[in-house]
């Protein structure tokens, strides 16, 4: 899936992960319809939005962004359409590799 990663400032860690939970968002969160959070933290960020710095997969929904740049705090956007199919097919457990 083409996506969007971290900016320069915040990037997305690379290495191996995993599913740590599949969250459905309310309509109206950053990042809906879905969220996989993964097992991977953030080297900048400690906290972020009332979190733990955790990168998730997430889609675009009141973020927006271009697929296929670098514009993120270091999550993963998505398009609604990839994330909602991804959130259909993977559960927690599953292995992550960024690159």
């Amino acid at each position: 899936f083409r996506a969007i990663v971290g900016k320069r400032s915040t990037p997305t860690p690379p290495g191996q992960y995993f599913v740590e939970e599949n969250v459905q968002l309310p309509a109206n969160q950053p990042g809906g319809p879905f969220a996989l959070a993964t097992s991977d933290r953030s080297n900048v960020l400690q906290q972020f939005d009332g979190g733990p710095g955790q990168i998730a997969l997430h889609g675009l929904d009141h973020l927006g962004g271009q697929l296929g740049t670098a514009a993120s705090h270091g999550c993963i956007r998505l398009a609604d359409s990839s994330i909602t199919w991804l959130a259909a097919h993977i559960d927690p457990g599953v292995p992550v590799t960024i690159t």
